[in-house]
């Protein structure tokens, strides 16, 4: 009889886990119960991530701040390239050639550039959310898909006299659609084809336009209308992010898109100087996100955040040669790039002057360039740096900006202050209106520079108010959520260690059991006084609905835990009088626990960890096997060629190329797999040591054709991603059967698992082949390959602990060589767990 620390004696009876029949039923009762518990508890504290991360952070009540100096522009056309990335429009082509001389001969002759940085999620909504309305969206609009407007907010548009505009009908009716004072149009949503080349949708945006102004020369009150100051002018060009999903921002259809938007910036600003003739028109050119490698965007990536940014007109400056070093001490902009980055020299602007905006800085530049109030909900920069005024035009703009600002922050103050017991307030601000009496009296007495500092100095610190109380209820609402999990955790350790372990039977005596009902009675009456304590709290305080939901759940499930009292109390009376060694191998159990789980922390960003791990795996486990098992045996070399092959997949890039070859490639390489393992299970039935592992009496197939089937489907489709992608590339819808044939493929091919037989190799071999053609169907490259690695390594896991067991079964018994062979086979599954049963979880 073998010890394994406090678990208890590591026996195989029924009586040493304390599990008799009632106590079999009470169990089984019990984590029916536990399982609806988990559910309940997951799907409460999942919504708390809508409470702390996708809070709005949109109040109402504000006054708009009337600017006090004259609009240098009566109208603004805002023209947004989607998904245009940075570098594409900036760089030449393969012929050294620019796609963009239009914008460039702007750029270097009237107007100012830079990068705008976008903030994570990028997407078009977002992005043009910031662009326009000055912040970085709702976050609580993610329940709508990005779509829709769960909360009203202010933008650039409202605040015009009048807005025209044209474009995508997922982007312009955002804006428009409740805008009275608004004129719009947008194109049918079957028009967005990815199948075809998308930059006709541009072309559509500008004709649009172009048939407004040859209206206006019929219309006299349209042409009255388009003469008045306050127009905002808006086109939405959607091309390049179709294609780029599409075809890939490398493909020559995307790098076309460039060439396009930059003709139609032209031929607006041609219409617009020809129609009008007074230069009071500005004009500003940028993208809502850029667009990955792959096709995709909504990361903080790079090719996603960063979008071009183009200038000019009425109120904008001249270019400007640069001037040395610009560092602005560590700065970093919302997608935390530095302030200084390099231009790349294959830009070809390293001799002007570039300045670079957070994406929502637009929104208060393009209010200023038309003399209107910044939109109320702003969190927006006026970039002093675009705009050609005078010193004291520039500080009252900058005051405008900030007391927009700082509206906010006072209005979200009074709310929070209104509704809390205990208020803590932001001591930073708390003599605001004598810097403001301060920047006023400084203005009067034409210190310009002294004013300009206190103002700028007082929009940081109203910025970083407001998100002082955006996250004033985080460390509330995250004590009790990770309290909660750790609650949750600890219960389910305490039922497992009371039910699966030897534990009850040896520590629990009849006298402590009189007295726990006793004891925990005084628990759960403590636990409903502390829940009903807290829900009176946020009741006064006016808390959402949810805020009580995660309260309650974190107080119920430790009322729960400390109603084990006594089972507690006799677990750490039975840790203290194990032996040293017991003592030193749980604790070096949790550190390696611990390690483990900073382990996969860490691979979140640094995906190269994992081909140390299976390097390692590769070499340690098939060791401990060589030396572990008694006789010759493939699978130690098997768990070492399937960890070595799924080490190479971390250090190949996340952006993968398509590569239809391989595709195909792993089909013929999963059948193989297949074939392979059902010739072992075919020709290793007489094995004993074979048998006992892989249990071959339970072989019988429910369908004797299920492996030929599913090979079959396997090569299907392996061979329908080639033509699927041919399709694409050609520019051809895919035929509906085609389509029918790939969605039948996919599903039919994950049911038949389940008439596989319950043997371990036949069920492994039955799944590893039933998901793959839905795997083989949504690949493009390389990935397909990792397939395959992961499904053996999974395959070689499930070997090494079906070995393992058995090896220690045969290790219990100290009989003749047949006894432990046949008291190996016939031993039924109940046993203690062992500390050693952690490494499974871990692995797994």
């Amino acid at each position: 009889m073998r010890r394994d620390g406090i678990l208890g004696d590591n026996v195989s009876s029924e009586a040493s886990i304390g599990l008799g029949k009632n106590s079999k039923t009470w169990v089984k009762r019990r984590e029916k119960w536990l399982v609806v518990l988990g559910v309940i508890l997951h799907a409460v504290y999942m919504l708390s991530i809508f409470d702390i991360y996708f809070k709005s952070p949109i109040v109402h009540g504000m006054d708009p701040v009337k600017p006090r100096f004259s609009p240098p522009a009566k109208r603004l056309v805002l023209l947004v390239a989607d998904g245009l990335r940075a570098d594409k429009f900036f760089e030449p082509d393969e012929e050294g050639n620019y796609r963009a001389p239009f914008l460039r001969s702007v750029i270097k002759e009237r107007g100012r550039w830079g990068v705008s940085h976008a903030r994570p999620p990028t997407e078009s909504r977002p992005g043009h959310v910031s662009i326009i309305a000055g912040f970085y969206e709702d976050p609580s609009a993610v329940t709508k898909g990005w779509k829709a407007n769960p909360v009203e907010f202010d933008s650039v548009f409202n605040r015009s006299r009048h807005t025209f505009s044209y474009g995508s009908p997922d982007i312009v009716p955002i804006f428009c659609g409740a805008l009275p004072h608004s004129t719009w149009k947008s194109y049918p949503h079957e028009f967005e084809d990815f199948a075809t080349d998308a930059s006709f949708l541009d072309e559509w945006s500008f004709d649009q336009f172009q048939s407004l102004l040859n209206n206006s020369k019929e219309d006299q009150n349209l042409e009255h209308l388009l003469k008045q100051d306050g127009i905002a002018i808006f086109l939405h060009l959607l091309g390049c992010d179709s294609n780029g999903h599409a075809h890939r921002p490398f493909s020559s259809i995307y790098l076309n898109n460039v060439k396009v938007v930059d003709h139609i910036a032209e031929r607006v600003y041609n219409l617009l100087e020809g129609h009008f003739k007074d230069n009071r028109t500005a004009y500003i050119f940028t993208a809502d996100h850029g667009m990955s490698d792959k096709g995709s965007h909504g990361d903080g990536h790079p090719s996603n955040t960063d979008t071009p940014l183009v200038a000019w007109g009425a109120g904008v400056k001249t270019p400007k040669p640069i001037s040395g070093n610009h560092s602005d001490c560590g700065f970093r902009f919302v997608d935390e790039h530095s302030h200084d980055t390099p231009t790349p020299n294959e830009w070809g602007l390293d001799g002007i002057e570039r300045v670079d905006v957070n994406q929502a800085d637009i929104s208060p530049l393009m209010s200023t360039l038309l003399g209107l109030p910044c939109p109320v909900n702003s969190v927006g920069s006026l970039p002093l740096d675009y705009i050609d005024f005078n010193e004291a035009e520039e500080v009252e703009a900058v005051l405008a900006n900030t007391k927009q600002i700082l509206n906010q922050f006072l209005r979200k103050s009074y709310i929070k202050q209104s509704h809390s017991m205990y208020f803590k307030t932001f001591k930073p601000l708390a003599n605001y209106s004598m810097v403001l009496d301060k920047i006023e009296e400084l203005i009067s007495t034409k210190d310009y520079q002294s004013a300009m500092e206190l103002s700028e100095n007082l929009r940081k610190l109203a910025l970083q108010g407001l998100h002082y109380f955006q996250t004033y209820d985080w460390m509330m609402l995250m004590t009790v959520v990770i309290l909660g999990y750790i609650g949750w955790i600890f219960y389910l350790v305490v039922h497992v260690l009371q039910s699966y372990t030897g534990l009850p039977s040896q520590m629990m005596h009849k006298e402590e059991a009189v007295q726990t009902d006793n004891k925990m009675g005084k628990v759960y009456i403590f636990g409903s006084l502390l829940m009903g304590a807290f829900c009176i709290v946020l009741f006064i305080e006016r808390s959402p609905p949810l805020y009580h939901a995660y309260t309650a759940m974190t107080v119920f499930l430790w009322t729960q835990i400390f109603s084990q009292y006594q089972f507690l109390n006799a677990l750490l009376r039975s840790f203290q009088k194990e032996k040293f060694v017991y003592v030193i191998k749980l604790l070096a159990y949790c550190a390696v626990s611990l390690i483990v789980l900073e382990f996969l922390v860490y691979s979140f960003t640094e995906r190269r960890l994992y081909t140390w791990c299976f390097l390692i795996a590769g070499i340690v486990a098939p060791l401990y096997l060589h030396r572990a098992i008694p006789w010759k045996s493939w699978i130690p070399g098997f768990v070492c060629i399937s960890c070595w092959s799924l080490s190479i997949f971390t250090l190949m890039p996340a952006e993968i190329p398509d590569n239809t070859f391989l595709v195909v490639v792993s089909g013929a390489l999963i059948i193989l797999i297949g074939l392979a393992a059902r010739w072992l299970e075919l020709h290793y039935g007489e094995n004993k040591y074979w048998q006992h592992i892989l249990n071959p009496e339970l072989t019988m197939l429910k369908f004797q054709m299920l492996f030929p089937l599913q090979a079959v489907l396997v090569g299907l489709s392996s061979v329908m991603v080639p033509l699927s992608t041919s399709h694409r590339t050609q520019k051809q819808e895919l035929l509906v059967f085609h389509q029918l044939t790939n969605w039948f493929v996919a599903g039919f091919s994950m049911v038949l698992p389940l008439f596989s037989a319950p043997c371990l190799l036949s069920r492994l071999t039955s799944i590893f082949l039933g998901f793959a053609p839905a795997f083989l169907l949504l690949s493009i490259g390389y990935e397909a390959l990792f397939y395959a690695a992961l499904g053996l390594v999974l395959m070689a896991w499930i070997l090494f602990e079906n070995t393992n067991l058995y090896l220690s079964k045969v290790s219990r018994y100290s009989v003749s060589a047949k006894g432990v062979d046949e008291k190996a086979s016939n031993e039924n599954g109940n046993r203690s767990l062992e500390l050693s049963d952690a490494r499974i979880a871990l692995i797994f």
